[in-house]
């Protein structure tokens, strides 16, 4: 059963192989192989019946944790703890995932170095394949961004399909239309492209700011446990409220921020009308850090 031995081996990854946990590792290895043929005899393939028989033996991780103890026992008290725990829950990335990420990244920097190029005189900021350019450059951020939230890590649980691809979609957004400003702003076009660019950067960033609003919390319990007796939990992790008001106040900021924009396109200048954005940026972050550092951050309680 070779997943059986590949999941047990993940399981006991790092743990010093003394006499006593190689036997303690081969009883769970023959329980599990045990339990997988009668699945397999049931109709289930090699791989879901490893999984379920893996996932059927409820003390496999205690008793890993437990092995594991001695491969941490250097760090103190609570870090020893959480070096245990990562050990025992360890995930492993997938190859088609890394592999995936590594090869739209290295696509996403040519595209990157042409708009760059373009923004910057170098080459014709006109051509189709500038424009194109920014537009792979921002599907590249997306795509890594929305498939790296979608995985399951050591710590997190993958964010649902939906809210991951949101995710992603607003970080393209954003580089977008940042990347539009820069290569049109050489260019004498009308005003409407500098709307645009605008106006997708403030969709992605009130996107990107409604879904951390709402995000619920991916860590996984053993990771939270450690957290909490590592550090001091975070002000929107002990107030739910605080974290929807943040949101309240971040779509109210961009939009006025967006209206300035515009305004002062049409009122003074194009070139200047980016400080509006700027300065939205600067008070979502001063109201940020007000929320979670500020004198009345310290409950719940507090509002």
């Amino acid at each position: 059963m070779t997943s059986v031995h590949r999941l047990l081996d993940d399981a006991f990854d790092g743990v010093d192989l003394t006499p006593e946990v190689q036997d303690l590792k081969e009883e769970i290895r023959a329980n599990l192989e045990a339990r997988a043929l009668e699945l397999v005899a049931g109709g289930a393939s090699d791989d879901a019946a490893a999984r379920q028989a893996f996932d059927e033996l409820g003390d496999v991780r205690a008793l890993v944790a437990d092995a594991a103890g001695d491969a941490a026992a250097a760090a103190p008290g609570s870090a020893r703890r959480y070096a245990s725990g990562a050990l025992v829950h360890r995930v492993r990335p997938r190859p088609g995932f890394v592999a995936g990420a590594v090869v739209v990244s290295l696509v996403g920097l040519a595209a990157l170095a042409a708009g760059v190029l373009g923004a910057a005189g170098v080459l014709d900021p006109s051509t189709p394949a500038v424009l194109a350019a920014v537009a792979v450059t921002a599907l590249a951020v997306g795509w890594v961004t929305g498939s790296s939230l979608a995985q399951e890590t050591t710590t997190h649980h993958p964010l649902p399909a939906g809210r991951a691809a949101g995710y992603g979609a607003g970080a393209a957004l954003v580089v977008l239309g940042g990347g539009l400003a820069g290569v049109v702003a050489p260019l004498s076009l009308p005003a409407a492209w500098y709307v645009l660019a605008g106006l997708l950067v403030v969709v992605g960033t009130a996107a990107l700011a409604a879904l951390g609003a709402t995000q619920t919390n991916r860590t996984k319990a053993w990771a939270r446990q450690a957290e909490r007796e590592l550090t001091a939990e975070n002000r929107f992790e002990q107030d739910p409220a605080a974290a929807a008001r943040f949101g309240i106040y971040t779509a109210v900021t961009w939009l006025v921020a967006f209206v300035a924009f515009v305004v002062l396109g049409f009122a003074v200048s194009w070139a200047w009308s980016w400080l509006a954005l700027v300065g939205g940026f600067a008070v979502m972050m001063l109201v940020l850090a007000r929320m979670l550092f500020g004198q009345g951050s310290s409950g719940p309680s507090d509002r």
